[in-house]
């Protein structure tokens, strides 16, 4: 008695077109005998034997089957199964994105997340799936970000983590990574735009001094004077070797005139009067003049403008003082007090 032997090439054809007509149980037995562990693979995921697709899966080694496994089990809501397969694909870049939108447009982003968690202690693990990982968290778990940034921000893409980051609102984040990429200038811009969340006394002093735009130091003084007044000597020994005194002094001369002015005490803004003049600021002293006027006395004025030879500067004050003075008595004069300061 003879036994009839099928050839190899005609199993195959024979269970592919038992696949193909869903005689998926007979196309399980051809692929079996025939060890087309691929073919295999597919075959039992249509049967719903997802555990033994995986171990197909593993003995096909091919990173097509890893796909088409790992896509059956998520539709299969086998999370666990469908990690096993998912380990196996997400080491290839090319593949992360499909991956990751296959579990993303059916909503898995926890099952997602847990997938790249357990990825990034392969040795074959990548740039991708550090920064995917962190764009991930930005949006589902932005409380875990901080601390993979931490860990990790040497092995995200930082531009693309930066854009999630500003997307979601995570403004320490922001900062941590625009201090890691060098961008001080942007660092220091978020923390002063967004301090509830991102300022921090100590980084904001290592990152000023580390701006490229010198304008950011009046910002940050100005900042001070609004959040921070207490910390401002603190500020300034660090920025006095980079300011530019003399603007310097002008920038304080705007916030004490204002302050002089809303404090409404003459001897408070008489001393600032006398202080301009002695720093040789004559037309902070002019400025000075009209931001104080209801709290001057003009014979205090007259006296202080005499003595330093600058009635020029002082003469639009006494002009106003006059006209009022002579409106009260009932006298009229054509000479407004605008026309002296245009």
């Amino acid at each position: 008695m003879h036994v009839k032997v099928i050839p190899l090439a005609v199993s195959v054809q024979v269970g592919d077109r038992c696949y193909e007509e869903g005689m998926y149980d007979a196309a399980k037995l051809l692929y079996n005998n025939v060890s087309n562990f691929a073919r295999l693979a597919s075959t039992l995921v249509h049967l719903g034997e997802y555990q033994a697709a995986v171990d197909s899966g593993r003995k096909a080694n091919s990173t097509r089957t890893w796909k088409e496994v790992c896509f059956a089990c998520v539709d299969g809501e086998e999370f666990r199964l469908a990690q096993i397969c998912g380990l196996h694909i997400v080491i290839h870049a090319d593949e992360l994105e499909e991956l990751i939108s296959y579990y993303q447009d059916r909503g898995y982003f926890e099952e997602l997340i847990a997938l790249l968690e357990a990825a990034l202690g392969l040795e074959r693990a990548h740039m991708g799936m550090f920064t995917e990982l962190a764009i991930l968290y930005s949006k589902f778990k932005p409380q875990k970000m901080r601390e993979h940034l931490e860990l990790f921000w040497s092995r995200v893409n930082i531009p693309k983590v930066l854009r999630a980051a500003e997307q979601a609102h995570l403004w320490a984040e922001l900062v941590f990574l625009y201090d890691k990429y060098e961008e001080y200038d942007n660092a220091v811009l978020t923390m002063m735009s967004h301090p509830t969340d991102a300022w921090k006394e100590g980084l904001f002093k290592d990152t000023i001094a580390k701006v490229a735009n010198v304008e950011l130091y009046y910002k940050s003084l100005s900042f001070y004077l609004d959040f921070k007044p207490l910390l401002l000597n603190d500020l300034l020994a660090i920025l006095s070797p980079r300011l530019d005194h003399s603007r310097a002094v002008t920038f304080f001369s705007k916030d004490a005139m204002l302050y002089a002015a809303e404090s409404k005490e003459a001897e408070l803004a008489e001393t600032l009067l006398q202080w301009f003049l002695e720093e040789g600021k004559k037309e902070c002293f002019a400025a000075c003049l009209l931001a104080s006027y209801d709290l001057l006395h003009p014979d205090v004025v007259l006296e202080l403008a005499w003595r330093h030879q600058i009635m020029d500067f002082a003469m639009p004050y006494f002009v106003q003082v006059m006209r009022e003075y002579l409106a009260k008595v009932g006298a009229k004069i054509p000479l407004s007090f605008s026309f002296f300061l245009s």
